[in-house]
C-alpha cells in the first residue's frame, strides 16, 4: 500500500524519528502504525528518539577550509564526556567537511549522504545516539568564500585540529601575498574569538540593533535634564562609541592593544602588495543561546535510589 504524508507525520510525532525513516518503516510494515514503531525500535531509532527531548548544549564546533572556502558547524551533545568521544569527534569532523558543499544551509547538510554509510547526516547522528546513549543534534552551519584571498580561522579549546569549543572563520579578499594574508587572517580570527564583534563595519550592523541602542542612549541622556541639542550630541557620541566597541574594523586589536583592526589591515596591505578587504566572519561559541538545564545532582541520586534527601545543615 502507498504511505500517506499524514501517516508519516503521525509516526514522526509519536516517535521523534526523521521523516525518511518513518516513511521507510511504514512502507516495510504495510502502513501499520504499531508495527512501524516496533520496526523503528528494533533498529534503535525509536530508542534514540526518546532522548531527543533532552537539552544538548555541549559538543563541538568544527571548521574545515578548502582553498578559498571554509565551513563552520556546531554539533551538540548532552555532556562534555561525549564531546571527548572519538566517534563523536569523527562525526563532527566529517560533517564540517560536508558543510562546505552545503553552503551553510543546515537543512541541506542534514540530508546529505554521510561518508561510507549510505545514511544521511541526520540518520548517522540518530545511529550514534542509539550507540552512545545521549541526545545529539546538528545545530547550525555557515560558509564563507572569497574569489581570491584566504579564509582565516581559529579554534579555541582545541581537542583535535579543527575541533573545539569556539571557532571563527573570516574572509580576506585580496590578490596579495597569500602567506601574509594567512598570518593576518589567523590573528584577526583570534581577535574575533576574544571580542565577539557584531559586524565587520557599522554599515553591516542590523539597523534594528542600532535603533534599539539609540533609543536606550536617548532615554539615558534625557535623565540628565540637559537641553535637547545637548542630549542629541550626547546620544551621537554614545552611538559612535557603540560602533567602536561593536564593529570589527573599529575595535582595538587585541594582539597589540593599541592599533585599530582597520589600521592593522591597512598596514598589512603594504606587505601583501595589494589591497585587503575583510568580507565577513562567523563566530560560533559552543552552546551560546541554549538554555541549559540546572539539575540538583544530590536530589537526582536520592530520587533514583529512593532514599530521602537530607536537609543541608545550617550553622546556628
Amino acid at each position: 500500500m502507498s504511505v500517506t504524508a499524514q501517516q508519516v507525520k503521525e509516526l514522526r510525532e509519536m516517535t521523534g524519528v526523521g521523516m525518511m525513516d518513518c516513511k521507510k518503516a511504514l512502507a516495510e510494515t504495510g502502513g501499520d502504525m504499531e508495527a512501524a514503531i516496533d520496526w523503528l525500535r528494533t533498529r534503535g531509532l525509536a530508542k534514540a528518539a526518546k532522548k531527543a527531548g533532552r537539552v544538548a548544549a555541549e559538543g563541538l564546533v568544527g571548521i574545515t577550509t578548502e582553498g578559498t572556502k571554509a565551513s563552520i558547524v556546531e554539533v551538540n551533545s548532552e555532556t562534555d564526556f561525549v564531546a571527548r568521544n572519538e566517534q563523536f569527534q569523527g562525526i563532527v569532523g566529517n560533517v564540517a567537511k560536508l558543510a562546505v558543499e552545503a553552503n551553510g544551509v543546515v537543512e541541506k547538510l542534514a540530508e546529505m549522504p554521510y561518508p561510507g554509510t549510505g545514511r544521511s547526516v541526520t540518520a548517522e547522528l540518530t545511529d550514534a545516539i542509539a550507540k552512545i546513549g545521549e541526545n545529539m543534534n546538528l545545530r547550525r552551519s555557515a560558509v564563507i568564500e572569497v574569489t581570491d584571498g584566504v579564509i582565516g580561522s581559529y579554534v579555541h579549546n582545541t581537542v583535535k585540529p579543527g575541533l573545539g569549543k569556539l571557532g571563527v572563520i573570516v574572509g580576506l579578499q585580496s590578490t596579495g601575498d597569500k602567506n601574509v594574508l594567512a598570518a593576518l587572517g589567523k590573528q584577526i580570527a583570534m581577535h574575533i574569538a576574544n571580542t565577539n564583534p557584531l559586524s565587520v563595519s557599522p554599515d553591516d550592523i542590523d539597523p534594528a540593533v542600532v535603533a534599539k541602542e539609540r533609543a536606550i542612549f536617548t532615554e539615558q541622556a534625557k535623565e540628565s535634564g540637559k537641553p535637547a541639542e545637548v542630549i542629541a550630541k550626547m546620544v551621537e557620541g554614545r552611538v559612535r562609541k557603540f560602533f567602536e566597541e561593536s564593529t570589527l574594523l573599529a575595535q582595538v586589536f587585541v594582539i597589540d592593544g593599541e592599533s585599530k583592526v582597520g589600521d592593522v589591515v591597512k598596514k598589512a596591505e603594504a606587505e601583501a602588495g595589494a589591497p585587503i578587504k575583510v568580507t565577513s566572519f562567523v563566530r560560533y561559541a559552543l552552546g551560546e543561546g541554549i538554555e541549559k538545564e540546572v539539575t540538583d545532582f544530590a536530589a537526582e541520586v536520592a530520587a533514583t535510589s529512593g532514599v530521602p534527601q537530607q536537609p543541608t545543615p545550617t550553622t546556628p
